[in-house]
Formats: C-alpha cells, structure tokens, sequence
C-alpha cells in the first residue's frame, strides 16, 4: 500500500472542510436542551478499559480477537459504541488491502446500523454528551471509506455532520478529550483546504477553520484522551506529511504505532513507502520491507501472508533500483510460487514486475511469459494497469545490446563478490564496451580495478560514473563518491578528497552507511560538512 496520495488527501480536507445536508433531527433539539442547561461535569468514557483493549486489537490486526473484546466491553460500556468499534474493525481491514472491495458491503451495512443506532440514542437522550461522541465517530469511520471509494458529495455530507455532532459533545462535557480530535480535523482542514472547499464553505455559511488550534486540539485528544490516541498518531501522520511537510515527524508517528502494534504490517508498509517516495531513500526502504518480511515469515494468521507479499513485492521493486536483478527475480518468483489472493492484484503484478526483470537481463521468452501470465491473471478493476503495460512490453522488446550490457554487468559483479576479479574483470569491461554511459558499470568495473590494486584506472571509472550521475541509483552513487575520495586521500590530495566526502553528506537519497563514513573522514580530516 502506498502512502496516502495528494488526491486521497485533499479529498478528506474537503469533506471535513464542508458540506451540503445537515445533521439528522436530534440535533435541534439537542441544541435547544444544551442551551437551557449548564454543562455537565467532565465524565469518563463508561466501560473504557474494555473499549480501549477492543481498539488496541483492532490497531495490531488481531481480528479475529475484537469480537470477543467488543462482547466483554459491552456490558459496561453503551452497546453502540460497540457497533461504532465493529465498523472501525471493518474498516482497518480494508485499510490493509485498500484497493479490494471484498469487505465493502459487509462494512457499508455495519457502519450505517452504527450510525442509525447512535442517532437514535442522541434522540432518546439529546443532553449525553457519549451519544454525540460515538455519532460523530462513526460518521469519521465512514468519511474515510467514501473518501477512498471517490464518493466526494456523501464524503462532504458526512465531514460535516462529524463536525456537528462532535462539538455538541464537547459542548456537553467540555472534558471529553477524544471528542477534541474529529473537532480538531475540521478546524486544521477547513483552513488548509483547497480554494474549491473554500468556496463551497462560504456559499454555505459553514464555519471558517484555524489551522493552529486545529493542530493543537488533534494533538490534545491524542495526548490526553484515551481511546483514539492510536487513531489519532496515524491520521496525524497523513497531517505532517502533506500540510506541515515534517516527513520525519509522520515518520515518528508510524515507527510509535509499530513499535506498540509490530503484528500490523501497514505501519511497516507506509514507512518504507514515505522512505521510497518522499525521502528518497532506497536502502532505508529496502531494510524497512525486510524488517516486515521478517516478522512475516511464519505466518500465524491471514494478515502475515499479506504482510509476506506486500514485503516480497517492496524488496524486489527496490532490488531493481538498486541494479540486484537476480534478487529481484527470486524474490518475484517466491510471490508467484504462493498464488497470492492478497493484497489486490497482487499476483498479476508480481508477474509484470518479473516479466521486466527478466527484460532488463535480456531473457526474452522468460520475459513474455510472465507479461501473458501478467494479463491472464489480472484482475477487473485492474489498479495498477497491469494489462495494459503487459501489452505495451509484449509490443516493444528492450535494446537487446544495453540488456546484454546490463547482464554482463550484474554478472562481473557477483564474481567479484566471490572473490574472482579476473573474470569479473572480462565481464565489467565488455559491459562498459557495449554502453559506455552505464554508471553503475562503470563504478562496478571500478571497485574490479581497486581490488587488483590498480588505483589510478579505478579513479577513472569512479570519474566516469560521476560525470553520468543522472543515470546513478543514490546509494550507488554515494558509495562512488565514498570510493573516489578514499583513492584520493591515498594519493595525498585532500581537497579532491574532501569534496568527495562532502558529495556524499549533502547528496539526497545517500545510504545512512555512506553518510556516516564520510562524517567521520571529514572530521579526520579537519574539514567542515
């Protein structure tokens, strides 16, 4: 599962920022009651322990464990909001495979009966400030699934009425700090939404939005309440990573949820997804897909398998930047090998992702193999336009001649990690024959050179990848500039070398290993970063 998208979020900014259908008709006179009376006193959510162990199942994908939990914690807690944790459990299971539907009718069925319940409960008793709380709740629940399912105008309707019903909450027990997230939300989203969402805001006569105080608020209902501060780190996380542009912030709220939660294998997901798209970072990508491959490998329930599959297909697509092919390909095949129903889509693409493995290293047949296996199991809707880049890579082979260059490549590597640089040696340099502008070619043909001790030719490769940079993964690169100044300092020229050092500290995308070494040379060195 990939991030949240620029479209996805803008979509939930603008349901939350306004809409167009009131509130049902337990708000009037809820509001008339509220007016002839004080607020009552602060007050605990009823049967909370219960409740809070019901939702710590739901945020660590222990499904088949809710309910159970939803039945012990209601008793003392409100039957509805059971049936509000119900729909949230439904909706967390989409969460983890997003682009199925499998579950979107069961869910649709289970949120509205929450919704219809807590309705009825604001009528019976409009001055409990719960009854409000747990409205406003499962209409959040279900604002998201609209917003993921495109429904734009009944996303709008429901991000109002969560405004609505929230404030009457908070409005009747001014402690009930949960309330304050969803209050929260509209107020920061309502003043970041897009001009369109302002303006459907205005002709309305909808409340205007605060983004400070709506921080402020979200991060009190996450600190100081206790039922939603799971809820609350990840929504928060979509928040610094699209409006406050804190990358590392969402990054801290995701490692928090996995550290408390590590058998939920969407926090490792949107980690190494944030780490690939917004930081640029391979290598840091690739360790997070296999830290969740790890806590996969022996899966205990259906949620692992997916977790297993969803790491297979992150490692490979980070393989292949990273110019390990054959890892790729063996990591591809395994996903092939289990015929995975899960996540969506899943099996089709791990065939087109092998299929333009098997391209790049010049296997053609293999290639056409799996783009027909690609179509033959794609499915309908088909996400990730499977069919159509199959047909588009059945149409148009790749360069045989750079194919061959890149395998002579992949191959003189892995012999030199086996310790033979004589025949690493022959392949590198027929390799670079055939396409000198290959970079990674060239710092591979490099390390050959530096190995046999032959340093200033080593130096040379590593300038000639340098001077193709463009065409360089990061983390290679980095490991060239690393080499390169390393040579140079043997050679007695510092200021060579210290700009190479300082290359690999400001390069973007630079493996943590690389930045580290160069660090400390510069500090060897006596040189500012």
């Amino acid at each position: 599962m990939k991030p949240p998208s620029r479209r996805s979020a803008w979509l939930l900014c603008a349901a939350l920022a306004g809409a167009a259908t009131a509130i049902p008709a337990a708000t009037p006179a809820a509001a008339s009651s509220s007016a002839a009376s004080s607020p009552a006193p602060p007050r605990d959510i009823r049967g909370i322990e219960g409740l809070t162990r019901a939702y710590d199942a739901i945020l660590a994908a222990r499904f088949e464990q809710v309910d159970a939990e939803l039945r012990r914690a209601c008793g003392p807690a409100p039957q509805e909001a059971c049936h509000v944790l119900a729909a949230t459990a439904l909706w967390w299971r989409i969460l983890l495979d997003p682009q199925s539907r499998l579950l979107d009718e069961e869910f649709s069925v289970s949120v509205d009966h929450a919704i219809r319940s807590c309705e009825a409960w604001t009528a019976r008793t409009p001055d409990a400030a719960e009854a409000w709380f747990y409205l406003g709740a499962a209409y959040a629940v279900r604002v998201q699934w609209r917003v993921l399912r495109d429904e734009k105008l009944a996303a709008a309707r429901d991000g109002r009425n969560i405004r609505v019903a929230l404030e009457q909450a908070a409005t009747l027990d001014p402690g009930l700090d949960d309330a304050y997230f969803g209050i929260g939300m509209y107020k920061y989203y309502a003043d970041v939404a897009p001009a369109t969402a302002k303006v459907l805001r205005f002709l309305l006569l909808l409340p205007g939005g605060d983004r400070e105080e709506g921080l402020e608020q979200m991060l009190r209902a996450r600190n100081r309440g206790r039922l939603l501060r799971g809820e609350a780190d990840y929504q928060l996380h979509i928040i610094y990573l699209w409006y406050e542009r804190q990358t590392p912030q969402a990054l801290q709220r995701l490692a928090a949820l996995h550290e408390q939660y590590p058998d939920n294998p969407l926090f490792l997901t949107q980690i190494a997804e944030i780490q690939d798209a917004y930081e640029h970072d391979i290598t840091a990508s690739l360790a997070t897909w296999r830290t969740l491959l790890a806590g996969s490998r022996e899966p205990r329930t259906d949620i692992s398998s997916l977790g297993e599959v969803q790491a297979r297909i992150g490692i490979a697509r980070q393989l292949e930047a990273l110019y390990r092919t054959d890892e790729a390909i063996e990591t591809l095949q395994a996903v092939v090998a289990r015929r995975p129903a899960a996540p969506y889509s899943s099996l089709p693409l791990a065939y087109l992702r092998l299929g333009e493995a098997h391209d790049r290293l010049g296997r053609r047949a293999q290639a056409i193999e799996a783009y027909r296996a690609a179509i033959a199991s794609a499915t309908s809707p088909d996400p990730y336009a499977v069919r159509m880049q199959a047909g588009e890579r059945l149409r148009r082979a790749p360069d045989p001649k750079h194919a061959e260059a890149y395998r002579l490549s992949l191959e003189g590597w892995r012999h030199l990690e086996q310790n033979d640089p004589g025949t690493a040696a022959d392949a590198l340099e027929r390799s670079v024959a055939l396409n000198r502008a290959d970079a990674v070619a060239r710092y591979r043909l490099g390390r050959v050179y530096q190995v046999r001790g032959e340093d200033s030719r080593a130096l040379g490769e590593f300038e000639h990848a340098i001077r193709n940079a463009r065409n360089c993964p990061p983390p290679i690169l980095a490991t060239v500039h690393l080499e390169a100044a390393r040579l140079n300092e043997r050679l007695a020229r510092r200021d060579r070398a210290i700009a190479h050092y300082r290359a690999v500290s400001t390069l973007f995308g630079a493996g943590a290993d690389s930045r580290t070494a160069a660090a400390r040379a510069l500090t060897r060195l006596g040189a500012e970063r």
